[in-house]
């Protein structure tokens, strides 16, 4: 049994680009567990619209 893994998941959700307005994107989480209990996020990115990832640090959640 594993003590530390890391897991991938894959959430829908609302963001506010200046370009392009409100956008609905894949965001990736990439999450550290503890026995099956993820306690840090190490790294989130999204896909844009013409398929290049960015980090999600450069897009804002509200206006």
């Amino acid at each position: 049994m594993k003590l530390i893994s890391i897991k991938r998941e894959t959430k829908t959700e609302g963001r506010f680009t200046k370009k392009m307005g409100v956008l609905l994107t894949d965001v990736t989480y990439i999450k550290k567990q503890f026995l099956s209990i993820p306690y840090k996020t190490l790294h989130k990115y999204r896909e844009t619209y013409y398929g290049e990832v960015k980090d999600c640090e450069d897009c804002i959640l509200a206006r």
